[in-house]
């Protein structure tokens, strides 16, 4: 009896210790090769084409009381002289709004006859107009004999 009672403690301690092992039939789930596999990839989002529509000042002027300011609509680009207490139409042409990401450029086809009723209006019939995150909307401009490329930022 006491050869009984000796083999059956031994068995259960063998039992207890075998489950307390490392032994791989155990009841955490098995790691697999297919969970890097079934991992979803994040797609970078893709670069969209700027949204220019809005008032973009100008931010390169030695006056802040004496600035170029555009508006842009959906099709349209207005740009105006401000100053003081004033306010005078420099450009209004048509608008071709970027297609693509990255830096942009545009030629404005100019409304001529609202242009001749302003006394500082451009006289040209088209304008190059580009976008860059740098320079923001910019421009060429002359006045009395000088050139200067406007460089502004969306307000």
């Amino acid at each position: 009896m006491k050869k009984s009672i000796a083999l059956l403690a031994a068995a259960l301690l063998l039992t207890g210790l075998t489950a307390c092992g490392g032994n791989s039939t155990s009841d955490a789930p098995a790691k697999s090769d297919s969970t890097s596999k079934t991992e979803t990839k994040k797609e970078e989002p893709k670069p969209q084409p700027a949204d220019l529509t809005g008032t973009w000042k100008q931010t390169n002027s030695n006056d802040p009381s004496s600035y170029m300011e555009a508006t842009i609509s959906s099709d349209t680009i207005e740009v105006n002289w401000i100053g003081t207490d004033t306010k005078s139409l420099y450009w209004k042409g048509t608008f071709q709004a970027p297609t693509k990401a990255g830096d942009w450029k545009w030629t404005s086809q100019g409304d001529t006859e609202t242009m001749a009723q302003s006394l500082l209006a451009s006289q040209d019939a088209t304008k190059d107009f580009t976008y860059s995150e740098a320079d923001g909307v910019s421009w060429e401009t002359t006045a009395l004999g000088t050139t200067i490329t406007v460089k502004t930022a969306k307000q």
